[in-house]
């Protein structure tokens, strides 16, 4: 997927660093991911998120913060007010340089931002918050030993795991005046609540009372058994499928998802990875790879892979109109499809050259499980008709494919 820098003005006039990742073609929507406190835009959470979900057909704006990452400004001059004023420019430049955003995500304080900003940015129809506080004061506990220290001196330098940051007065006295609950039951937007009951740094008790306070539209997903900064990928991956199938009800329904609608399958690379390619059917869109073990980096089914599909689901499609046809109450029917290649002659009921000699042909093996009781006749029968299956008489017999080479020009 496309991932491009771009710089953004702060309200301040700072330059914010940014990175927009868009789909593989005309996004469905946008949408901005606000990062935890002391993180920034590249963090593997904000990052592997924004990248599923431009897989998905959203296009996400990550930026920093003022004072973190590569933006401008000082981090001690800012507060969770500032935060929440980055938020509102974040979506000023989407909606100067594309479109609004719909879609409003914050993980950890960032959460908590998002809830915040939303009131300021009315194309917003959607709010996600992943491990987020109830409070910005929460995040004080995370130097509580420094903070009258901070209120003596008016700043002070703290150490933040494991990194050291200057936090300002004004940015303890905003968070500790901030009241986001009472704020809650004037969103408008739907509300989309996703926490880990084990997360260490900010217990799920904030999610429970950021779900009690909102109003309906409003749902709640749990993590499960991720941690607070989600860094293992398919925890990071599992959140952006589900805020990705939760925001398809506000996005633009009438954008296929990735490029314009074609009538044949189109596969293209993606660049982001050796064998990582996109593959489009009409509206549908979908990853082809390889496995780890020959390069790839495992995103999608391999080639093979889609050609046992293809067996497979015009087995069980065949079988099933068979079944309407003749009236049978046939259970439901799984297709195991595997591929391997084999010696010619090892294969005792394949047809082979002669003069291929000790060459290998491709063998798949099917079977197929139907639920409940089948007597042997009708087993025998549905071997029968599972043999005419299109995708199988295409297999066993030889097709013509035809190919061009074209240049697409500069």
């Amino acid at each position: 997927m496309p991932s491009s820098k771009m710089e953004f003005p702060s309200t301040d006039g700072q330059k914010l660093a940014a990175r927009l990742d868009m789909p593989d073609g005309a996004p469905c929507g946008c949408a901005i991911f606000a990062h935890c406190f002391t993180c920034t835009k590249d963090i593997l959470a904000a990052k592997r998120i924004a990248t599923h979900l431009s897989r998905l057909g959203i296009a996400v704006l990550r930026f920093d913060f003022t004072g973190l990452g590569s933006s401008e400004g000082e981090f001690a001059n800012t507060s969770f007010i500032s935060n929440v004023s980055d938020l509102v420019a974040a979506a000023d430049h989407l909606r100067e340089t594309m479109e609004a955003p719909v879609l409003l995500i914050g993980h950890s304080l960032g959460g908590a931002a998002v809830l915040a900003a939303a009131h300021d940015i009315p194309e917003a129809k959607g709010v996600v918050t992943i491990g987020a506080p109830s409070d910005a004061e929460h995040v004080l506990h995370t130097f509580s030993g420094d903070v009258e220290r901070i209120e003596r001196e008016g700043s002070a330098e703290v150490t933040l795991a494991g990194r050291k940051f200057r936090i300002g007065k004004q940015f303890v006295d905003a968070a500790r005046t901030t009241n986001l609950l009472d704020a809650l039951p004037k969103l408008k937007a739907s509300l989309l609540v996703m926490h880990s009951p084990i997360d260490a740094t900010v217990g799920v008790e904030n999610a429970t009372r950021i779900f009690m306070a909102a109003k309906h539209p409003k749902s709640f997903v749990s993590l499960d058994t991720a941690d607070h900064l989600l860094t293992k990928a398919e925890d990071a991956e599992f959140a952006a499928e589900v805020i990705a199938g939760w925001a398809s009800r506000f996005l633009a329904k009438e954008v296929p998802q990735g490029a314009e609608a074609i009538e044949h399958v189109r596969v293209s690379e993606t660049r982001q990875s050796k064998f990582q390619n996109i593959v489009q059917a009409g509206p549908h869109r979908l990853f082809a790879d390889e496995p780890a073990s020959v390069g790839g980096t495992d995103t999608g089914p391999s080639p093979y892979d889609f050609l046992s599909a293809a067996l497979g689901a015009c087995t069980s499609m065949t079988l099933r109109m068979y079944a309407d046809f003749k009236k049978l109450s046939l259970g439901a029917v799984t297709v195991d499809v595997s591929h391997e290649k084999v010696h010619a002659r090892d294969c005792a009921d394949c047809t082979y050259d002669e003069r291929a000699g000790g060459g290998k042909i491709d063998v798949f093996e099917r079977v197929i499980s139907v639920d409940g009781e089948i007597d042997p006749a009708l087993s025998q029968k549905l071997e029968e008709i599972a043999g005419k299956c299109p995708v199988h008489r295409t297999l066993e017999t030889s097709a013509k494919v035809r190919t061009t080479v074209s240049g697409r020009g500069s």
